[in-house]
C-alpha cells in the first residue's frame, strides 16, 4: 500500500483524549444516552439496552467534553479493548469507566483509528500496559496518549477503513434488517392471536369481504370469526378454543453424551443468546465439552430456562447441541410453528415462566411449567396461515446469520493484515473516489 508507515504516540494524532465523570447520574426514560461499557459491543456501538439521562444532568455529564460524530469511545476499565465510532445524530454522554478519543482529521481517519485500536498490534500495546489488580484491570488514562500506534499516510487509512467497512456495513445491514423482520413477524402475532384485530375490525365494520387493511390481505377474511365470545380468558374469537402451550408444542429431549459428540458440532450456551430477540448469531464448537447436553436441529426454539427473566429466547440457525439451561421445544406439527415462536418470544410468556421459576438465586423453569401456560387456540388452519406469512422472514434472519457470519471472518482475517500493512493495495487513489473524507 502506498506510502510509508510510521509508529508515533496515539496522543499526537488527536485534539484530545477525555474521560467521563466518575459517577452515574439519575436514570430517565427518555432523553439523552447515557453510554455504558456494555453498550461497546465487537467495535461498535449496541444500543437495544439503552439509558438516557435528563437534559440537566447532560449538560453536567458534558462539561468536560460532549462526544461528537468521529469521536471513538473506549473502555478503560473491565471489558479492555473494546471501542466504537460515534455516528451521526447521536446525542450521548460517556458513562463510568469510559474515554474518547477525537483524532486530528488532517492526520487520523476515525474509521481507521477505530480499526487500528482493534487490530492486534495496538491490542497487544493495550495489554502489556494495562495495571492488573485484583478487584479490576484498567488502561492507565495518564499514559494513554504515550502508547504507541502504526499508521499510514491519510489516504491509505481511508481505504482500509473503506475496505473494512463496507464489510461492517453489510454486517450491519444484515442485523437491522433481521430486526425489522422479527418485529413485523411479533406486531403481526400480537394482532392476530392476541388482541384479535381482524375480528374486531370485522365485527366494526372496517374489513369488508374482498377489501384489504394493513396486515390483512383479502384473501385472509374468511379465516376469521365475525364476533368475540366468553371464556376463562376472558373474549376470545368464535370457535376457537382455550387451551395450553403443550396441546400444539412439545420438548424433544435429545440428550447426548460429550463422548459421542464431534468436535466442530456446533454448540450454543446461554452466553451465545442475546437478550429479547430471536436472532441467534453466535455460536462456538462442542471441542472440549465435557458434560451432557441437549440435541437441537434448525428450525427449532431455543429457550433459556435458567434466569428466564433475562428473556433468551430464539430460534436454533444450525443443527447442534446446547446447554442443558436450555429447553429445545418444537411445535407437534409444522402448522403451528409462528403461534408457537410467537408465544415462547412474547414478554407475557418470558413474565410467566419467571414467576413460576424455582430457585432464589439461580431461578428455573421447565417444561413441565411452560407448557401449562393457558393460551387462546385458533384452528390449526389460521396458524397454519400465520406460520405460512413468517417463515419466509425467519429464514432470512437465518441466512442473513450464515452471511454476517462469513462476512465477519473474512474482515477479521483481513483486518491484521491491512493494519499492519502486510496486505497492499496497488492504487489507493482509485479505491478512495467517492470516500469522503
Amino acid at each position: 500500500m502506498g506510502g510509508e508507515w510510521r509508529t508515533v504516540p496515539i496522543g499526537d494524532l488527536c485534539l484530545g483524549i477525555y474521560d467521563g465523570p466518575h459517577a452515574t447520574p439519575k436514570k430517565t426514560d427518555s432523553g439523552p444516552v447515557f453510554l455504558g461499557i456494555s453498550n461497546l459491543v465487537g467495535g461498535r456501538l449496541d444500543l437495544s439496552e439503552t439509558e438516557y439521562l435528563s437534559e440537566e444532568d447532560y449538560k453536567k455529564w458534558t462539561r468536560r467534553v460532549e462526544p461528537q460524530p468521529g469521536d471513538v469511545v473506549f473502555s478503560y476499565e473491565t471489558r479492555l479493548g473494546e471501542a466504537a465510532v460515534i455516528p451521526q445524530g447521536l446525542r450521548c454522554c460517556l458513562g463510568r469507566r469510559m474515554a474518547l478519543m477525537r483524532p486530528n482529521p488532517a492526520l487520523l481517519d476515525s474509521h481507521f483509528l477505530l480499526y487500528a485500536y482493534l487490530g492486534p498490534q495496538f491490542q497487544s500495546v493495550l495489554s502489556a500496559r494495562t495495571v492488573y489488580g485484583s478487584t479490576v484491570d484498567r488502561i492507565p488514562l495518564i499514559e494513554f496518549p504515550n502508547f504507541p500506534i502504526a499508521i499510514p499516510p491519510l489516504e491509505t487509512q481511508r481505504v482500509i477503513a473503506h475496505i473494512l467497512g463496507t464489510l461492517d456495513d453489510k454486517i450491519e445491514l444484515n442485523r437491522r434488517m433481521s430486526e425489522t423482520l422479527e418485529a413485523i413477524a411479533k406486531a403481526l402475532f400480537k394482532s392476530w392471536f392476541v388482541d384479535f384485530d381482524p375480528v374486531r375490525a370485522k365485527m366494526e365494520g372496517r374489513w369488508r369481504k374482498g377489501e384489504t387493511l394493513p396486515g390483512l390481505a383479502a384473501h385472509l377474511y374468511d379465516l376469521f370469526p365475525e364476533r368475540l365470545v366468553d371464556s376463562e380468558l376472558g373474549e376470545i374469537p368464535e370457535g376457537w378454543e382455550v387451551g395450553t402451550l403443550g396441546n400444539v408444542a412439545e420438548h424433544p429431549r435429545r440428550g447426548v453424551q460429550p463422548d459421542s459428540i464431534e468436535p466442530d458440532t456446533p454448540y450454543i450456551a446461554l452466553e451465545h443468546m442475546p437478550r429479547r430477540s430471536i436472532t441467534l448469531s453466535e455460536w462456538s464448537s462442542a471441542d472440549g465439552l465435557a458434560s451432557n447436553k441437549f440435541e437441537f436441529t434448525m428450525g427449532e426454539i431455543l429457550f433459556g430456562k435458567l434466569r428466564p427473566y433475562f428473556h433468551k429466547v430464539g430460534v436454533a440457525p444450525v443443527n447442534g447441541i446446547c446447554s442443558t439451561d436450555i429447553v429445545v421445544a418444537k411445535p407437534r406439527r409444522s402448522a403451528w410453528f409462528g403461534f408457537v415462536l410467537g408465544h415462547m418470544s412474547s414478554v407475557e410468556f418470558v413474565e410467566y415462566t419467571d414467576a413460576g421459576s424455582i430457585g432464589t438465586k439461580m431461578p428455573r423453569t421447565s417444561w413441565a411449567d411452560m407448557a401449562r401456560y393457558e393460551v387462546v387456540l385458533p384452528p390449526e388452519y389460521v396458524a397454519g396461515e400465520f406460520t405460512r406469512l413468517v417463515q419466509p422472514s425467519i429464514e432470512r434472519i437465518i441466512a442473513g446469520i450464515h452471511e454476517s457470519r462469513t462476512l465477519t471472518a473474512l474482515r477479521d482475517a483481513l483486518l491484521p493484515k491491512l493494519i499492519s500493512g502486510e496486505l497492499r493495495v496497488a492504487n489507493p487513489a482509485m479505491l478512495t473516489e467517492g470516500v469522503t473524507p
